[in-house]
């Protein structure tokens, strides 16, 4: 540790990850990333789901690059939660642990003695966090919702896409991820009541809900009105001119949210026309009369390249960005200062660049270990519940237990930036 670092938020905290697939493990590799100790229990043979969920794969043993994007700074604990010493394994990690997240089916977690009444009852402080497609409280209780089902249901997906053009789903699990980001947010308020009174408590995530309220603008846009709002694509239904144009040679979106930006362009455009035009002058007059305003501005647009318009418009203040695939996005960002990938050994795939978190502990550099493999730590985690060696041996001979075989070298350079 240097003079400027400082420890982790999360240092010391202990979280059984029992969830699988996307928004469980996005939230469990946050609070990984601000120093959390995330043990992530998986079936052996298996494993998360998104082990299988390729291709792409990383290296020859095939790793999904799926499951390599939400579990980078765990340990991975394989055992047969049917096998009775697998089972019992799990119910003491769960009672030495401060956080437990789940995401089974409803029923499931309470039969294997693993529901909140259980671990409660052995550990008062543990904050448990359940993830759920629908929530407890939505019937029916058993629903079973995957990203794209909550898209559809939500009215997410009747939100986006072409104005003329049928609806369409966001191109990542965004209900997830904002569910992910909704577990991180509600663990950690629990933590900090916990810690406070020694008092835990439950935590219910849904990705309905959290699809709903991170409709924000839209959700109220439709309660004031009582009706559905308007599709606009790649445009925006209140603020004109705020969409993706054409140039010469590709797209750019501008996004001139107030009347100031809106004159900044005009002149940044020399177009001195649309800046002294009534109509344009104030936000709701641009709005009804969209169609005029962005021809003109589109026309314009069309007579130079995106690079001169982005030079431009950057130089007088204007929003304005590039309409850019998602490699050459993570390689712009990187090469303007974000830093934003960072390299890992992982023991089979060899360096694999991952990106960091959206936030930033000044600092306390966040930790990057390399996504594990399917029980990669059992036999360690399996030490650290106390369970006597030859119980451990006995537990990976008949397979209720599974300790990954690694290669004769071991990673040395986890945590490096990308060169």
């Amino acid at each position: 540790m240097t003079e400027t670092d400082s420890p982790l938020p999360l240092a010391g905290v202990r979280i059984a990850d029992l969830s699988r697939i996307l928004a469980g493990p996005y939230a469990t590799m946050l609070l990984a990333d601000m120093g959390a100790e995330v043990v992530k229990v998986e079936q052996p043979g298996r494993g998360d789901d998104t082990r299988a969920w390729g291709p792409p794969w990383a290296g020859s043993s095939g790793e999904a690059a799926y499951f390599l994007s939400v579990n980078r700074n765990k340990r991975s604990l394989a055992v047969d939660l049917k096998d009775p010493d697998g089972l019992a394994a799990v119910q003491e990690l769960c009672a030495r642990s401060d956080v437990v997240v789940q995401n089974f089916r409803p029923g499931v977690a309470e039969r294997l003695g693993l529901g909140y009444p259980a671990v409660s009852a052995r550990n008062p402080a543990v904050v448990y966090c359940s993830v759920s497609g629908f929530g407890p409280e939505h019937e029916p209780p058993t629903r079973p919702g995957f990203d794209i089902v909550v898209q559809a249901e939500s009215g997410l997906m009747a939100s986006t896409g072409p104005a003329e053009g049928p609806a369409s789903k966001v191109g990542v699990a965004v209900t997830d991820v904002l569910t992910g980001l909704n577990a991180a947010v509600g663990i950690l308020g629990a933590l900090m009541r916990a810690r406070a009174t020694g008092q835990g408590g439950q935590v219910d995530v849904s990705l309905i809900n959290s699809s709903l309220s991170g409709l924000v603008n839209l959700t109220q846009q439709a309660l004031v009105t009582g009706t559905e709002p308007a599709r606009a694509g790649n445009a925006h239904t209140t603020i004109v001119p705020y969409q993706a144009f054409p140039t010469s040679d590709g797209e750019i979106v501008v996004a001139a949210g107030n009347d100031g930006l809106y004159q900044r362009l005009c002149r940044a455009l020399e177009r001195p026309d649309l800046a002294e035009d009534p109509r344009y002058a104030t936000n709701p007059g641009r709005v009804a009369h969209r169609e005029e305003l962005v021809g003109e501005i589109g026309a314009t647009l069309r007579t130079r390249p995106a690079e001169h318009w982005l030079a431009l418009l950057v130089e007088a203040g204007v929003p304005v960005g590039r309409v850019r695939g998602v490699l050459d996005a993570l390689r712009s960002s990187d090469a303007a200062g974000d830093d934003v990938l960072r390299t890992v050994e992982h023991p089979t795939a060899g360096l694999i660049e991952q990106v960091r978190a959206g936030f930033r502990l000044k600092g306390s550099p966040a930790p990057m270990t390399a996504p594990p493999l399917l029980g990669q730590h059992s036999r360690e985690v399996l030490t650290e519940l106390d369970l006597a060696p030859d119980m451990i041996e006995a537990m990976v001979g008949r397979g209720a237990a599974q300790q990954a075989d690694l290669p004769p070298h071991r990673p040395k350079h986890e945590g490096k930036h990308r060169p």
